[in-house]
């Protein structure tokens, strides 16, 4: 299965915010919006880096509250790990583990697409894996 799998059942949604917005507002954006990261985009829409809670807690921790009125260029991430709708889970799964982030933003022809977690990943893994036993239990049993 690959990521366009997931982006058909989850959508093409993604929340985004610019890089020259205030920490501040990115951590109210994603208090409001219950999640776990924001993709950061440049003037001309594409991607320029991503901004999670845990980027948010090393800025803290390393510049103290004032931190929260510093622009996201400052914090982000600006080497954005991505991939495309083609990437099989197995391989976003692998590349997401060994670089220790939970979220992936899909590109379609360097177009921001949508995003996947760590969650969607283990999720969609988890049906794949369910669906094969099933299938081999039918298999047995006939």
């Amino acid at each position: 299965m690959n990521v366009g799998a997931i982006l058909k059942v989850k959508g093409h949604n993604v929340v985004t915010i610019s890089r020259d917005a205030t920490l501040q507002s990115a951590v109210t954006m994603l208090a409001n919006k219950k999640i776990g990261a924001v993709v950061v985009i440049g003037e001309d829409g594409g991607v320029v880096g991503i901004l999670s809670e845990r980027d948010i807690i090393g800025a803290i921790a390393a510049r103290g509250v004032a931190a929260l009125s510093e622009t996201l260029t400052q914090t982000m991430t600006a080497e954005v790990v991505t991939c495309d709708e083609q990437e099989q889970i197995d391989s976003v799964m692998e590349t997401m583990t060994s670089g220790r982030f939970r979220h992936v933003p899909v590109l379609n022809s360097g177009q921001l697409v949508g995003i996947v977690s760590i969650g969607d990943v283990v999720k969609t893994h988890i049906a794949e894996v369910e669906h094969e036993a099933e299938a081999l239990k039918a298999y047995l049993s006939s």
